[in-house]
């Protein structure tokens, strides 16, 4: 459990708890239900990522998630949430338009939501929109790696950052994006000593998803670390649970105590 379990984390505590060593524990949230057992549970950040597109949605990539899309499971979510920092994912074209458009989509998103902050996908290309959003009042996590919303430039999930020129230009995106004022990274899909080398580089705290231990903290789609998202077998993924087993368990428990007349019995019905 966190050291103080009922002291809302703040985008300055995640850069203290990198200063003092102390690991960051992630997760991903959809609904104020799994948010309320997410933050109760202790975790420091609950992202709201445009995942929710593939996880709940059905869809084969994050780049059809809208901002509609985001501000309503962002909502929800903030229903449940009373410790953890709230991030949310801006999606595909929400700001790679424009500075304006940046500003103006992630303000209406922080204002409906209230959400303590936004996550963007890019490197040095995306100073500019960061140095911008910052300078509103708007927090930026910021995103290197495995970048989603680039997976078809990328040629799918691929793990970035192998070769060394590949490596120094990760170090050197994320310099940047930190004197831009992104208060925290994350790293996806990184080699290990990269992520590393990134870590070491950084005042502002890594979070890492299939890039190793050195980052400063990790994360992971909640319903992939629970079992539930049985389609998803990252090699990086652990997961703590089997529940869609256990769904599936009691789906068939319903179904037969239905059929066999035992659902529902004298205990569970109303008397006159």
């Amino acid at each position: 459990m966190p050291s103080n379990p009922t002291t809302p984390v703040t985008t300055l505590e995640l850069r203290t708890m990198k200063r003092e060593g102390r690991k960051i524990v992630a997760l991903t949230a959809y609904d104020a239900l799994f948010a309320r057992l997410v933050d109760s549970a202790g975790a420091d950040v609950v992202l709201v990522g445009d995942s929710v597109n593939t996880v709940l949605c059905g869809q084969p990539t994050t780049l059809s998630a809208t901002l509609e899309q985001m501000v309503y499971h962002g909502r929800i979510v903030r229903a449940g949430v009373e410790r953890a920092l709230l991030v949310l994912d801006m999606p595909f074209l929400s700001y790679q338009v424009s500075v304006e458009d940046a500003k103006r989509n992630a303000g209406r998103a922080m204002q409906v939501t209230g959400a303590a902050a936004v996550k963007l996908e890019g490197g040095a290309w995306l100073v500019p929109t960061v140095r911008a959003l910052v300078e509103i009042g708007i927090p930026v996590m910021a995103h290197l790696g495995f970048t989603p919303q680039s997976v078809h430039a990328l040629g799918g999930a691929r793990v970035q950052g192998r070769d060394p020129e590949a490596a120094d230009r990760l170090v050197t995106d994320a310099q940047a994006l930190e004197a831009a004022g992104a208060f925290a990274l994350v790293l996806e899909l990184v080699p290990a000593p990269v992520a590393g080398r990134v870590t070491e580089a950084l005042t502002i705290p890594t979070i890492g998803i299939g890039s190793g231990g050195a980052c400063d903290g990790q994360v992971l789609v909640l319903h992939d670390m629970l079992g539930l998202n049985e389609s998803f077998k990252a090699r990086f993924l652990k997961r703590y649970a089997n529940l869609a087993e256990d769904v599936r368990g009691a789906v068939r428990a319903f179904g037969d105590d239905v059929r066999s007349g035992r659902y529902p019995d004298p205990e569970h019905s109303f008397k006159a």
